[in-house]
């Protein structure tokens, strides 16, 4: 036998300071009374209730910004840094599906014969070339730039398809984004609504 002492502040305690209770009383505290739907149509009637108020919280978390409720597209620090990037800037490309309607718009409106065909020339051999060419400069621009950004600031972070995913919101109309933007343009943080 050893006959050191023990010291008192002795980092193992000796016991837990208290009796283990019964499998019977700790079975008991777990139990929780079960409310079990009466047939089958109440059952999915709670199951469509209880996914619908999910669905909700989810939605509302995801409109409130909260990167939890995000589709996993959207998560982490290099698709946010690239949602801030185009977000507080006004690029070309986001006029592209305004300046699409503009244009099918002039198309569709009856204008007299001779005028109509000096319209159409105009669409289909200035409008359209300009603005594919716009759109596809600054989806390159704004990839490339953004990767670079991602790969200096974040060295940790993987650059893989953030540069399309910064391009792809390039071509989106600024109230359709989704996540929402948390900048305006110049930077400055969306304030938060009442």
């Amino acid at each position: 036998m050893d006959d050191t002492p023990v010291p008192v502040d002795d980092p193992k305690p000796q016991g837990k300071g208290r009796p283990t209770p019964k499998r019977r009383d700790a079975e008991g505290r777990r139990r929780q009374p079960v409310n079990a739907p009466k047939d089958r149509k109440e059952a999915y009637r709670q199951m469509r209730a209880k996914q619908a108020a999910e669905r909700e919280k989810a939605r509302k978390g995801m409109l409130a910004g909260d990167e939890r409720y995000f589709p996993v597209r959207d998560k982490g620090p290099a698709r946010k840094f690239a949602r801030d990037w185009v977000d507080a800037r006004r690029l070309p490309s986001q006029y592209f599906l305004p300046f699409s309607l503009v244009i099918l718009l002039a198309t569709w409106i009856p204008w007299p014969m001779e005028m109509r065909a000096l319209v159409l020339n105009l669409v289909i051999t200035i409008g359209w070339p300009i603005m594919m060419l716009g759109v596809l400069l600054t989806s390159v621009y704004v990839a490339w730039k953004v990767k670079r950004l991602v790969a200096q600031k974040l060295p940790d972070e993987p650059v893989r398809g953030v540069g399309f995913y910064a391009a792809m919101r390039a071509l989106q109309i600024r109230r359709l984004r989704f996540p929402p933007p948390a900048v305006l343009p110049g930077g400055k943080p969306v304030p938060p609504k009442k």
